[in-house]
């Protein structure tokens, strides 16, 4: 029988599948998020994120350096704080966990690309990202605080701001506070289309948050596919430099979809619950877990992703080095 097109021609070797392989990752594109926590002295093990710890400051350098040795080009910083109260004033304290961890980092390796995620979920008694107003998050008081927020991490020497709280109009607030304050280089990676996840779980744990409830009434329903494009294209009006979806990989449709709207930059965070599972899974011996790591961010690539923040980052830094 003869047969005209033969697929199998380019799979035979190792070499011939590299070759013609469609989606490459580069440790390039791989963002790794850093947990630290103030006034502790040893690292503090995350049990549902195995191979995950948060880290006392002073160790935050360290971490830093041995990043940009494994080639990652940058790394996104989340802060434990002790000095929690119902509005999250320590972000905007010049003195603050937030500015201190974004002062060390740079000041460990320059050239890295150091992000903030700037939320106030860490840093308030009741866990939740703004200022709680009739048992609900208040949209533009929480904006106000966070313009005077991002200032400080400006000050501090922040290479990105990245916004996670999911206000309306966040990104506006943002550009019109550095702009104002001669920060107009200073780009914005937004958390566009985050969902009201029910992957987030050990994430609360390893920023030993006290929230209790539901994010709903700000965060996308996972049911709506149609409004997740719409929060990114209207992100982009307000001058967002690079757009995030977040979950990863049950969002892989919404990742497509704003690849194919948009010509900006699209970064997906692969979070806590994605890793724990896979984790988890090798443990038991389910599954290979670095290959199901490695098959999971190539996923994400293929569906557009140009970034992936990932705690797997130094771990897939390594499997690309070899």
């Amino acid at each position: 029988m003869q047969l005209t097109h033969r697929f199998r021609r380019l799979r035979r070797t190792s070499a011939l599948r590299d070759m013609v392989r469609e989606t490459q990752l580069s440790v390039d594109d791989l963002i790794l998020p850093i947990f630290i926590e103030e006034g502790i002295s040893d690292p503090v093990e995350i049990k549902t994120l195995p191979g995950v710890s948060r880290y006392p400051e002073e160790q935050l350098p360290e971490l830093v350096q041995q990043a940009w040795e494994a080639g990652i080009k940058s790394v996104i910083l989340f802060g434990i704080s002790h000095h929690k109260d119902a509005i999250g004033s320590d972000t905007w304290n010049e003195d603050g966990l937030l500015a201190r961890m974004i002062r060390s980092a740079k000041e460990a390796a320059p050239e890295m690309v150091v992000i903030s995620d700037n939320c106030f979920c860490e840093y308030t008694e009741h866990g939740h990202c703004g200022v709680i107003c009739d048992h609900d998050v208040d949209n533009d008081a929480t904006l106000a605080n966070l313009q005077k927020q991002v200032l400080v991490a400006a000050r501090a020497g922040v290479d990105m701001i990245a916004p996670s709280g999911m206000m309306d109009g966040m990104i506006a607030a943002i550009r019109e506070a550095l702009d104002a304050n001669g920060f107009e280089h200073i780009p914005v990676m937004s958390y566009s289309t985050k969902f009201s996840s029910n992957f987030y779980g050990p994430f609360r744990e390893a920023v030993d948050s006290n929230f209790n409830g539901t994010r709903d009434s700000y965060q996308l329903d996972y049911g709506n596919r149609r409004e997740a494009l719409a929060e990114s294209l209207r992100d982009v009006e307000e001058g967002a430099d690079i757009l995030m979806v977040k979950p990863g990989i049950a969002y892989l449709d919404l990742l497509s979809d704003i690849h194919q709207h948009t010509h900006k930059p699209l970064a997906v965070y692969q979070v806590s619950g994605e890793y724990a599972m896979i984790q988890f899974g090798h443990q038991a011996g389910a599954i290979d877990g670095p290959s199901v790591m490695m098959e999971s961010l190539i996923a994400f690539k293929r569906a557009g992703a140009d970034l992936i923040i990932t705690y797997f980052a130094l771990d897939a830094a390594k499997l690309l080095k070899q």
